[in-house]
This record gives structure tokens, sequence and C-alpha cells, in this order.
């Protein structure tokens, strides 16, 4: 038997504010508690992110970036915002990806994921193509219309109020700018999802105990992905932000989904 039922996936955006994986908290608590896990795995993000998905989150994350497609053309004034990407990977990715010819700017909350993102980006010699701003995804610090694309990788889960950041990707993209999302979702091919269950659930926060010495912070992230909206439920989430064409992709049966939108 699974050892969670994904029936216990949230449907609104007020049921994950009070929300802290299983646990239901006030939401103004939220926000302190995700901090906290993030400080204690942000030099160990991508080993999280490797445990949670058998190291296939790299993959799906160039498969992200193929999908944004940057332009790659010298001169071309292309800006992205990328939120709650600290560490650097998809901001990294994309510049890469544009021949270094766009800009990327890196928003997190947390600032221990933010020092991991700089030091990275002097190490890739990639610090005069990002820059690093903390910020609340759920109050963006930038004029409306100031951006070309705006990505979020595995991290809009932990927004206690989903509904007020994708509120804000709207709003400060451009006429015609695109919306991504790339996060762990629900596990639609049948075996896979108890095999997924078991997996995540029993063996990931063992894991981080004995490499990490805390299995908390683990137990917390895979609870958490148990908590997010089924794919066509935060579908309807972009759509209810004002975003059009709304649509997305399952990846490896649906442990992960790349959902996508247009401010037409």
């Amino acid at each position: 038997m699974p050892v969670q039922n994904t029936k216990t996936r949230s449907k609104s955006a007020e049921e994950l504010s009070a929300s802290f994986g299983f646990a239901e908290v006030v939401s103004d608590e939220k926000q302190p508690l995700v901090n906290d896990v993030f400080h204690k795995v942000a030099g160990r993000y991508d080993m999280m992110n490797d445990l949670m998905s058998g190291g296939m989150h790299r993959v799906w994350k160039d498969a992200m970036i193929a999908r944004l497609a940057p332009p790659r053309k010298p001169g071309t004034p292309w800006h992205l915002l990328d939120v709650a990407g600290g560490t650097g990977d998809i901001a990294f990715g994309v510049v890469e990806a544009a021949n270094r010819n766009v800009r990327a700017t890196v928003l997190d909350i947390n600032a221990s994921m933010l020092e991991v993102g700089r030091k990275r980006a002097v190490g890739r010699k990639l610090d005069g193509h990002v820059e690093f701003v903390e910020a609340d995804a759920q109050k963006l610090p930038f004029e409306d219309n100031a951006f070309d694309a705006y990505t979020i990788a595995f991290g809009i889960r932990n927004v206690p109020h989903i509904d007020l950041a994708l509120a804000e990707a709207w709003r400060v993209l451009k006429r015609g700018g695109r919306f991504l999302c790339l996060e762990f979702s629900e596990v639609e091919v049948p075996v896979l999802d108890r095999l997924y269950d078991e997996w995540s659930m029993r063996v990931i926060p063992q894991i981080g105990k004995a490499v990490a010495g805390d299995d908390e912070p683990y137990r917390y992230l895979v609870e958490s992905v148990r908590k997010f909206p089924s794919q066509r439920n935060f579908a309807a989430m972009i759509a209810g932000a004002g975003f059009s064409r709304v649509d997305w992709s399952d990846f490896s049966g649906g442990i992960a989904a790349l959902h996508s939108g247009w401010k037409l």
C-alpha cells in the first residue's frame, strides 16, 4: 500500500497557506518555518533535489530552459526573472543558452540560498550577467511590465500564498511575456505512483538524516510535494491569475510537471 494517499493534495491557495507539509499552521507562521528549512539545506540544495528526483531534476531543468528558448541574437533586450532560484541553476542555464546575450535577475527570500548562488555565479564567470535580489515572491520589488519571462523551479509550493505570487508574476511580466513553473507534481502512472511514494516518504528522510544529520527538512520537503495541487488544479490557479494559453507537460510520469502561461 502507498504510504500517502494523494487525496491529501490541496485544491486551493487557502489550503496551501495553512499547511507546512502535513502539519496545519497559521498562514503567517509558514514563511519562517520554510525559511528555516532552506537555511539548513542551502549548502546541499542540489543533493536534496538529486534525492527527491533521482537526479532527474537536472534533465527537467534543461527541458524547462529549452522550452523557454531565450533569444540568442546579440543586442536583444531581454530580461528574465527567476523566482525562488537562489542557487542560480535556471538563471545560469538561460544566460548560457542565450550565449550570455540576455540578463537574469534571481530573486529569493532566503539569504543562505542567495549566498550559494552568488558564489556559484562568480565561479562560472556569470556574475556580470546575473543579479541577486533578496525579496518575497508575494510582493516583488519591481515595476509593472518589467520582465520578458518569469521562471520558478521547485519553489512555488513553498510560497505561503501562491495566489499572491501568481498575481505578482502576471504584474511584472510584459505583454507577451511567458510564465514557466517547474514543480514536483502528481504521479499518474500505476505502480510508479506507489514506488515513488515509498521512496520519497520513507527513504528520502532517512538518507537526509544519514547525510545531513537531520531528517526534518527532508520530511517537510517530501510532504510539501504531496500537498501541492494536481496538475489540473494548479493550471486553474495560473489561469485564475490572468494568464492565457495555460498548459503543462508531465515529466517522468508526473513526478514533475512544467506549467506554462502567457500574459497576452
